[in-house]
């Protein structure tokens, strides 16, 4: 790589919205850089649904896909690296924006890149329940999206777990696809007594008891283990990370966040930093189906070509 070499936009993040908003931006003929750890946070599931052709396909597959793509442009390129830093070059809040032509770089990253404009799109961490198999069958038997995946599990045995107060939001929500569905608090999430009688009405039952493990065989999920011995029957259980943003890296920017610490953007995507802009989970609502992510690099990428012209 060129160590001298300003590009016109660096991506910090390959996933369907990242990857989106490169191809769009290299075929509008920008210099495009794609800077990708690697890390998904999808990466154990095997099947990503809802996507228009692709429905089922692995999501690091439709990753590799989509790097395919992006690199027979010749003005893009693809980089696995981890990104350590962003830190401005110059002053990035000015009343207009420069023409590309004559813009100087405006933010250097890892020390050695330099970029006129940056767009974050290094998605969310998910903290799971610690509870100690769970990864065992995560992304095969137990998924976090509903929507991704509620379908296979249609009018089966089903389980919700998570550690939050909006547990019965979410369960009514799943019960689109089961009613027979018990939530698992973990001793932890909220559920009043009003919502549980109202999940009762649909015949979904609260099980208020800490959760030991999951159980399960080389057909998969088996249940749901109690600390008191109890097991619950299930073939399938979601449950509700926690999500944390992926920002160190650009801690030194001072953008502004919002209450869940989710990138707060225009409706094209920009920041509150001039040349900074973000798409996917890092920005509000937070986790999304990839199709969405992907609409929205699109989106944005359209926004960001325009800027630049000034």
């Amino acid at each position: 790589m060129n160590d001298q070499k300003i590009w016109d936009v660096v991506i910090v993040g390959g996933g369907p919205a990242g990857l989106t908003a490169a191809i769009n931006l290299a075929r509008a003929r920008r210099t495009v850089l794609v800077l990708d750890s690697n890390r998904p946070r999808n990466s154990a599931t095997f099947h990503a649904h809802g996507f228009l052709s692709r429905d089922g396909i692995s999501p690091l597959e439709l990753r590799r896909l989509g790097r395919e793509e992006l690199e027979a442009y010749p003005q893009a390129s693809f980089e696995r690296t981890v990104v350590s830093r962003v830190e401005p070059v110059e002053t990035t809040r000015v009343p207009r924006v420069e023409p590309v032509e004559t813009s100087p770089a405006r933010f250097r990253i890892n020390v050695t890149i330099h970029t006129r404009t940056l767009l974050i799109a290094t998605g969310l961490r998910e903290r799971q329940p610690a509870v100690p198999s769970l990864r065992t069958w995560y992304g095969t038997n137990i998924h976090s999206c509903f929507e991704c995946d509620g379908y296979e599990y249609s009018d089966r045995p089903i389980g919700l777990l998570g550690e939050s107060d909006d547990l019965a939001q979410r369960a009514m929500l799943l019960s689109q696809w089961s009613r027979d569905l018990v939530v698992f608090t973990n001793g932890v999430g909220v559920v009043s007594d009003a919502d549980e009688a109202r999940l009762g009405g649909r015949g979904i039952r609260v099980d208020r008891r800490v959760v030991q493990d999951v159980a399960g065989d080389r057909n998969g999920l088996t249940g749901v283990v109690l600390t008191d011995g109890g097991v619950v029957p299930l073939v399938g259980l979601f449950v509700r990370p926690h999500y944390e943003p992926a920002l160190e890296y650009v801690s030194g920017l001072d953008l502004a966040l919002d209450d869940h610490g989710l990138v707060v953007i225009d409706s094209d995507g920009r920041t509150s930093v001039r040349g900074v802009y973000a798409v996917g989970d890092i920005t509000p609502p937070g986790p999304q189906q990839l199709i969405v992510a992907a609409g929205h690099g699109a989106h944005v990428a359209a926004s960001l070509n325009r800027d630049l012209l000034g």
